[in-house]
């Protein structure tokens, strides 16, 4: 027995499959229903009144038919007035009874006695393979799945949302136009055409005002295009607003349909089987058929029965009656009706499965008549079955294909973002930065908040790992933004935005894995002072260096590449004439061409930071105009090119640090107007009395080498301010360093130094700094009143 709920919960599951049932799934469940009607009825009246009634042959050249039952009746009547002369059986109505039935096995053709129940069985297995697709393991689950999120989504609050806020672009745009210029016919008809789709599927009037759905307010049209832009929905705007729960439901929903798809698109199973049921149903209602045609004149109303009980009645030969006959030939004839109309439809669903493309699905017609233009095309079973939906209403896949646009996804995700982070809460995180500029940074969101965009004091931005950044015309309202940072985020710009950057924009900060990933339009900005590119800019062969003309950014003067260069790529030459700084990070690849270097004829600072040089370029050399050039990190083990910096008489600051050096050459007293040298980090035992020639030499690191004592010769550096010679082996100084009479800071910590010449407050009057911690002195002298001492 079946309890009531599990009745109810069968009946919901059948509901839940109606969308995937095209008319003629639903018409061959209405033909079975009477296929089980004819049979349940034939065999009824086969159960309560089927029966054989039989009176014996007298005569053998007498023909088993109703005329001759009935001339066999006028027979015996007239034989009652007669002696008998055979012989006397004595049979009694209890004989008769026997016969009948004993015909009724032996001589009634089966196709009489059993068609009923052929009938119930081909009905009952014609019923199953009607909806197998629906329970067979592979397929049912994502039939579930599918019918489950289709539900969800025809359902959901943002679908309509979506497709009213797409009206209520459509509006604006319409009223925009109207201001300035009637519109066409033929705009007029597409526009309408517009409305009306979204009317269809959104529950939206024509106007772009969603009904139905009290959840939903949308914003008004903007009669002016030059008033001020509207307020974020946080603060009380206009704009269309889902409430929280609504909003992750709907975040969820595109997560199902992303995944959902993603896994039904690899297969065609559920197409296959559902051919497969089609073609079985086809040969099932042939072979019916043709059975049924074949044995269906075998249904006789008279038969011919020997039942072989002549010694028990007296007679061997027997004429019977089959009383059903007339009417189960009728039933029958009315079933093979049925079944021909059903192998009909069958054939029709044949001629649509393999005559169409069931396999690909487009949206073409979705896409002409809304603004989701990115939905994509859908193949395999995912095809199929809303090819399935199609049938039943097109509305569903209509209203599918909003959670299949990543444009309808952004702006859900945008939309729960600007709900989240406020104006008053992004207020709470710009702080103040080093350079005195408020700044404001932001760290793995979905997106940019629109509220970003009402902070008009805001002088930098920082935007870092966010998935999707557009820059609005909203931007504009920025009038104090100098500079942008872009880590890992590929970033569009309105033309409104970018004719604003174009002219506003100082500073651009720009970290990403792959070239491809640089906006191309950072290569029109042509007020950028500064540009800072930081990853991947060669190609997959590691030779072609991929990076756009600078012709446009006439105004640059600070470039820096962290990278993996091989050369100095072709196109920085567009910027040669006006750049001043170019820095060069390397990751250690080697640069081996530095031809194109020489064109950077303006620079006045140079970095090659981790170039993997073993030699200073010889383009270097040709700089002119360099103040200031930096080797840190590369494989530097000799400089004998040093002279060749006489050339540059404008060089002031030279570093060497973190390199392989083991010594230095005389020549280099011939950098006469050189103020900074950092020769840190290197492998120097020994430095050359040429170098304490350079007579302009304000600041001199040595740190973080081998040095075992200063040459006596450092006493000439008249101009000497600042000397580190930390990290070294020196035991002892000499007492010409206390002729540096304007040295301020003196770094010796972490040497072997023991003892410490005397009367050091009054040689180095203006020393303000002196470390000497890692030392074993064994006496300081006390006068140092003044100096920042840090002993050991």
């Amino acid at each position: 027995m079946f309890t009531i709920t599990e009745i109810s919960s069968l009946s919901e599951v059948q509901s839940s499959f109606r969308i995937l049932k095209p008319w003629w799934d639903v018409c061959l469940d209405y033909l079975t229903i009477v296929m089980m009607m004819l049979s349940i009825f034939a065999g009824t009246m086969q159960f309560s009144r089927d029966q054989v009634y039989c009176l014996p042959k007298l005569e053998h050249n007498m023909t088993c038919t109703f005329e001759g039952i009935v001339n066999l009746h006028s027979a015996v009547s007239a034989a009652q007035n007669v002696k008998p002369s055979g012989k006397s059986s004595g049979m009694e109505y209890i004989q008769y009874m026997f016969v009948n039935q004993k015909c009724y096995n032996d001589a009634l053709p089966w196709i009489s006695k059993y068609i009923p129940f052929l009938a119930l069985i081909h009905t009952i297995i014609l019923m199953a393979s009607n909806n197998f697709w629906f329970k067979y393991p592979k397929t049912s689950s994502k039939i579930e799945h599918f019918v489950s999120i289709l539900g969800k989504c025809f359902e959901s609050p943002w679908t309509t949302k979506a497709l009213s806020e797409t009206a209520c672009e459509e509006s604006e745009t319409v009223g925009g136009n109207q201001q300035v210029r009637s519109l066409s016919k033929e705009s007029s008809v597409t526009v309408s055409t517009k409305r009306d789709f979204l009317s269809n599927i959104g529950g939206t009037s024509g106007d772009g005002s969603a009904s139905g759905t009290p959840l939903l307010q949308t914003k008004s049209n903007v009669a002016n295009p030059h008033e001020k832009p509207m307020e974020s929905p946080m603060r009380g705007g206009g704009e269309t607003i889902l409430d929280k729960k609504d909003g992750e439901q709907a975040k969820a929903l595109f997560e199902k349909v992303r995944k959902f798809r993603l896994h039904v698109e690899e297969s065609d199973t559920i197409y296959k089987l559902y051919a497969l049921q089609c073609v079985v149903k086809t040969l099932k209602i042939l072979f019916i058929l043709g059975y049924t045609v074949y044995f269906v004149d075998r249904i006789t109303f008279v038969h011919e029965c020997v039942p072989d009980v002549e010694d028990f009645v007296g007679y061997s030969t027997f004429c019977c009656t089959h009383n059903l006959a007339p009417i189960l030939k009728k039933i029958l004839y009315t079933y093979m009706a049925v079944i021909a109309l059903f192998g009909f439809v069958c054939f029709y669903t044949l001629v649509w499965l393999f005559k169409r493309p069931l396999k690909e699905y487009s949206f073409e017609k979705v896409r002409e008549e809304s603004n989701f233009s990115d939905i994509p095309d859908v193949k395999n079973d995912f095809a199929f079955l809303l090819h399935m939906i199609d049938l039943y209403d097109a509305l569903y896949s209509k209203r599918f294909a909003v959670f299949l646009s990543e444009v309808s996804e952004n702006k859900l995700r945008q939309l729960s973002l600007n709900q989240e982070w406020s104006y008053e809460k992004l207020r709470q995180h710009v702080n103040t930065n080093m350079q005195d500029r408020l700044e404001l940074h932001l760290f793995m969101l979905s997106g940019v908040p629109e509220s970003v965009f009402d902070i008009a004091d805001l002088e930098v931005l920082k935007l870092e790992l966010i998935p999707e950044v557009k820059l609005p015309a909203k931007i504009t309202q920025m009038t104090r933004l100098q500079e942008l940072w872009l880590h890992h985020c590929p970033a569009k710009c309105d033309a409104t935005a970018l004719s604003f950057l174009r002219d506003r924009l100082w500073s651009l900060h720009i970290k990403f894995t792959d070239v491809n990933e640089i906006p191309q339009w950072i290569y029109t900005l042509r007020n950028l002072h500064e540009l800072y590119l930081y990853g991947n800019l060669n190609s997959e062969n590691n030779k072609v260096i991929a990076l756009e003309s600078l012709r446009e950014l006439r105004h640059l003067k600070i470039l820096l590449l962290k990278s993996n260069l091989s050369k100095i790529p072709s196109n920085l030459t567009d910027a040669s004439t006006h750049l001043q700084k170019l820095y060069i990070h390397n990751d250690g690849t080697k640069i081996v061409v530095w031809n194109n270097l020489k064109k950077f004829i303006t620079l006045t600072e140079l970095q090659l930071y981790n170039c993997d040089l073993e030699r200073i370029p010889h383009s270097v050399f040709s700089l002119g105009n360099l103040q200031e050039i930096d080797f840190k990190g590369n494989s530097i083990s000799t400089i004998e090119e040093i002279v060749s910096f006489q050339h540059l008489k404008r060089l002031l600051s030279l570093k060497l640090w973190h390199n392989q050096i083991v010594a230095i050459p005389p020549t280099i007293s011939a950098v006469k107007h050189l103020e900074r040298l950092n020769l840190s980090n290197n492998k120097l035992e020994s430095l050359p009395p040429a170098l304490f020639s350079i007579k302009k030499l304000r600041h001199l690191d040595l740190s973080h080498n081998l040095l075992y004592c200063l040459p006596k010769e450092i006493g000439y550096l008249a101009n000497l301010q600042f000397l580190c010679a930390a990290n070294n082996n020196l035991s002892e100084l000499p007492t010409e360093l206390f002729n540096c009479s304007k040295l301020r800071v003196l770094l010796l910590s972490h040497n072997c130094i023991k003892e410490w010449p005397a009367k050091l407050a009054a040689r180095l009057v203006q020393l303000q700094q002196l470390e000497v911690k890692g030392n074993p002195i064994e006496d300081i002298v006390t006068g140092v009143s003044g100096i920042d001492l840090q002993a050991h």
